[in-house]
């Protein structure tokens, strides 16, 4: 069978980089999923990392906010090394950082106040609690919920669920937002209403913006720069127009959402139907 030859590593890095991977490697036993990665997310702007699934875009990110640790190398916030911190000494550092996971992990049982609130409970003894009412009020007004505060994650839909948990993660005004597939799930309406959600957040909050995605439609309208993995390794960087106009065959594939000549061989090859084990008669009475 043809092997697909793998194009080049690239990385890019930036002076002013408040997030950076240095030569991070991850193994899950016998399974590389990253391959000695070099990566600096540039400040104030967003990045939004693209791939097939199970090219790694979720481990990397969850390294940047050390849910986990590298196997090798290296990850640094603001020029301070991070993933060799302790779990409390990462309390601190994890204040600075909102994290949108892909399902929104709300917690069921909590309303939306509570969810909003629960990340503000971990880390400060509220006293004013008239403030942290302004607060929750401020942040779901962000995300077009104000009024939602008494409402419970089972009567919302989808989309809503996902604007509440971006309400969360900006909760305690964090410098970087991480997104893990944030329009899965949804329709192309409610897709881009988190996409205008994520401009206007780094524009008025001037935060800094990492993305994984493999919705193309999401990444050409969001990013600043686009980042592409494929089997754990760097493959593409660059602007929207790069990424379009990339020379290899497997950047090309991902983003036009083509069937690759391997597997398409694999689904065309001829084969012998199987027979049926039952059929309707057989449950008759």
């Amino acid at each position: 069978m043809k092997t697909q030859e793998q194009p080049e590593q690239t990385t890019q890095t930036h002076s002013n980089g408040v997030l950076s991977v240095k030569n991070l490697t991850k193994e899950f036993g016998p399974h590389l999923v990253l391959d000695s990665i070099s990566l600096s997310i540039e400040k104030g702007k967003t990045t939004v990392v693209i791939g097939p699934s199970g090219c790694g875009k979720t481990v990397l990110i969850k390294h940047l906010i050390v849910l986990l640790r590298p196997t090798l190398g290296e990850v640094y916030f603001e020029d301070r090394r991070i993933d060799n911190l302790s779990e409390l000494q990462l309390n601190d550092v994890r204040t600075h950082f909102g994290f949108l996971f892909q399902g929104g992990a709300l917690f069921d049982s909590l309303n939306v106040f509570e969810n909003i609130v629960f990340p503000i409970r971990q880390h400060h003894k509220i006293k004013d609690w008239k403030e942290v009412e302004e607060l929750v009020k401020a942040k779901l007004a962000m995300v077009g919920l104000d009024g939602f505060q008494h409402y419970f994650p089972a009567s919302l839909s989808g989309g809503q669920r996902k604007r509440v948990a971006l309400a969360r993660a900006i909760a305690l005004n964090p410098e970087v937002l991480l997104y893990d597939e944030p329009t899965t799930g949804l329709d192309p309406i409610r897709s881009d209403v988190i996409n205008e959600l994520v401009l206007k957040l780094q524009r008025e909050l001037g935060v800094t913006t990492v993305v994984v995605t493999h919705d193309m439609n999401s990444a050409y309208k969001i990013a600043d720069r686009i980042v592409m993995l494929h089997n754990g390794r760097i493959v593409a960087d660059g602007d929207a127009d790069h990424i379009r106009n990339h020379p290899h065959p497997v950047v090309q594939q991902f983003i036009n959402g083509q069937v690759g000549e391997d597997d398409l061989a694999i689904l065309r090859m001829s084969g012998t139907a199987s027979q049926p084990q039952f059929l309707p008669r057989d449950f008759e009475a």
